[in-house]
């Protein structure tokens, strides 16, 4: 008996539970500890919100020139002692530069290659033979047969400011189509791993990757200002600090490097020695800067045009010299100080153009139209 009412009680006690919790109509129901709502509440953002100019900008520089943008694939094929024979692919990016499919790149991008293969930005892939490289300008032309091909217009990288705004597209790491941007950050000029030395590179902190190089630096209104070729950076990726050749300095070669397929340096054809204020009071000069010829090259632009260059003979310090020459003191009106500033300006042009150098010849200011010759060491 005393067995049997404990499990009556357990029986009636489950029982009204069971009622009252379950089958009773109107009775208590279970719930969740978190409630389910019967419709989710959400802020939404209002149609069409228009963009603002700058976006708008963003886009249109976008479209305007990424179909001249292509991926350059070049295949190579080194020596490993132990394995032989070994293939190599690097990657890297370039733009169609006219309706023939002419592109322009990089040196380094397509150096040594046995095979270059292009990729447009619909996805095309075209075989491409390379038409002309300079090395000393990390420049190369290769071209591709395609139809309806797009090019990108190429701008002035003159008179560029620090502070103005910039685009990158390219195809970093492989992501084709890639735009970034940022500002000029600074002008200068920046020696390249190969020991090259790029003039008036433009610095930039849009974000430059590894595949970037060959692809354009373009400005606002989309004209294409420099080709991306460097990153400062110490773990090789963007750090900020890249650079980019002027596409000023390309356009003087483009013409020698598709018809000829390398580049007519330019020479003036003289030796100089640079003049600051205290060489020109010691020497009795009629201006305190410049370039003072010290020998003309026989045969060169320079003595064809009469250009002097010294007669007497002197010390500057321990080397010995020649003085009483003509003093190069601007070209084309472009003031000229010293042989970087000489050698920025024979980068604009090439052999066969004609250029008005203004001189000193003792006390008597002169301009003499000088056509350059072709420097007899290529690079």
């Amino acid at each position: 008996m005393r067995l049997i009412r404990p499990i009556l009680i357990a029986v009636v006690l489950a029982g009204a539970f069971f009622y009252f919790t379950t089958y009773r109509p109107n009775g208590f129901q279970a719930v969740e500890w978190f409630g389910r709502p019967h419709k989710v509440q959400i802020t939404e953002a209002a149609s069409n919100e228009a963009l603002d100019s700058e976006e708008q900008n963003n886009i249109s520089v976008y479209r305007k020139n990424i179909p001249a943008v292509v991926n350059i694939t070049s295949r190579a094929v080194t020596f490993d002692f132990f394995y032989g024979l070994v293939p190599q692919e690097g990657q890297g990016s370039g733009f169609v530069i006219d309706k023939e499919g002419h592109i322009l790149t990089n040196y380094h991008v397509i150096a040594d290659a046995q095979r270059v293969e292009v990729t447009l930005h619909n996805r095309k892939k075209y075989r491409a033979k390379v038409v002309g490289t300079d090395r000393s300008h990390d420049l190369a032309i290769v071209q591709i047969e395609a139809p309806n091909l797009t090019s990108a217009v190429l701008g002035d990288s003159r008179n560029l400011q620090v502070g103005q705004k910039v685009y990158a597209i390219g195809n970093p790491f492989g992501l084709s189509g890639t735009l970034t941007t940022g500002i000029v950050s600074s002008i200068r000029s920046v020696r390249e791993p190969d020991g090259m030395t790029i003039d008036e590179a433009i610095q930039t902190d849009a974000a430059i990757n590894p595949g970037n190089s060959g692809g354009p630096l373009m400005n606002s209104h989309g004209e294409v200002i420099g080709i991306n070729t460097m990153i400062a950076s110490s773990v090789g990726q963007s750090a900020g600090i890249g650079f980019a050749i002027p596409i000023n300095t390309a356009k003087a070669v483009l013409s020698d490097l598709v018809t000829l397929g390398r580049v007519r340096r330019p020479a003036l054809g003289v030796r100089t020695i640079p003049i600051d204020p205290e060489l020109a009071n010691e020497m009795g000069l009629a201006a305190d800067y410049g370039l003072l010829i010290v020998q003309v090259v026989p045969g060169g632009a320079a003595e064809r045009a009469g250009l002097r260059g010294g007669s007497e003979r002197a010390m500057l310090g321990n080397i010995p010299i020649t003085i009483g020459g003509d003093l190069i003191t601007a070209i084309d009106g472009q003031r000229v100080e010293d042989q970087q500033t000489l050698s920025q300006i024979m980068n604009n042009h090439r052999a066969g153009d004609t250029v008005r150098v203004t001189v000193y010849r003792g006390k008597k200011k002169m301009d003499v139209d000088v056509t350059l010759g072709e420097a007899r060491e290529q690079v």
